[in-house]
């Protein structure tokens, strides 16, 4: 009688054994747990920040002492000398090129490959073979082929290859008379000529297979010769008197 009065009412018959709806966060709960418990955007963000590695600081670059003595020292000796108005006017190092000429690499490759190799070693820097830029039937010589290899430096190695070059360098160097005072082009710029490598402590003597010269140019923002042999000069260099 009671159920013909509800279907009469328009009531739903209730169930006593039907289960209760799951939450919106039961069901958020059971996709993770289907997925592998894979934890959200949000969270991967930041557990991925707190577990990466802090990027390392760039390494902190020594200042070479050629350049401190310069700003310290010969900065003011120059604006003594020659009466400079602004600091400006200084003639300062812009470069070094430093340049080999293999001539045995027209007959092997190796060798070119091999001095390059060791001039970078002196140098810090890797080496750039240079090739031929025409044919010289004379000397064997083709088109675009190897023979040589050159550097530039600049900035801190390139004061850290002139201190090395005064100190050690040149020292070496046998029946060592002084550099020759003479050997500027006019424009301020200073070459001279190494007949052996070896003279420079990176390269050893036990392992060294040839032996090859090298010139080595400095160049300088100075306007004239006099300008710039002072300049070289108050860095020590030592040139012949």
């Amino acid at each position: 009688m009671a159920d013909k009065k509800d279907k009469a009412e328009g009531k739903k018959p209730e169930k006593a054994d039907r289960p209760a709806k799951p939450e919106a966060g039961d069901k958020a709960a059971k996709a993770k747990a289907a997925k592998g418990d894979k934890p959200a955007k949000g969270e991967a963000g930041a557990k991925g920040e707190a577990s990466a590695k802090a990027p390392r600081a760039p390494e902190e670059r020594v200042t070479p002492r050629l350049k401190t003595y310069f700003e310290q020292v010969v900065r003011a000796k120059l604006t003594k000398d020659f009466g400079y108005k602004n600091q400006m006017q200084v003639p300062v190092l812009e470069k070094v090129v430093i340049n080999m000429g293999i001539g045995e690499g027209v007959n092997d490759r190796k060798k070119v490959e091999q001095a390059a190799a060791d001039l970078g070693l002196i140098a810090g820097q890797k080496a750039v073979i240079t090739k031929a830029r025409k044919s010289i039937a004379t000397f064997k010589v083709r088109d675009g082929q190897p023979i040589g290899c050159k550097v530039t430096l600049r900035k801190a190695r390139m004061f850290e290859f002139i201190d090395r070059l005064i100190n050690i360098g040149l020292p070496r160097v046998r029946d060592f008379r002084g550099l020759n005072p003479k050997s500027f082009d006019g424009g301020g710029n200073y070459t001279l000529g190494i007949k052996e490598h070896l003279i420079f402590p990176e390269i050893d003597y036990d392992k060294a297979s040839d032996v090859w010269g090298m010139d080595i140019t400095v160049c300088t923002s100075a306007k004239t010769d006099a300008e710039a042999r002072s300049l070289l000069a108050a860095f020590n260099f030592p040139f012949r008197q």
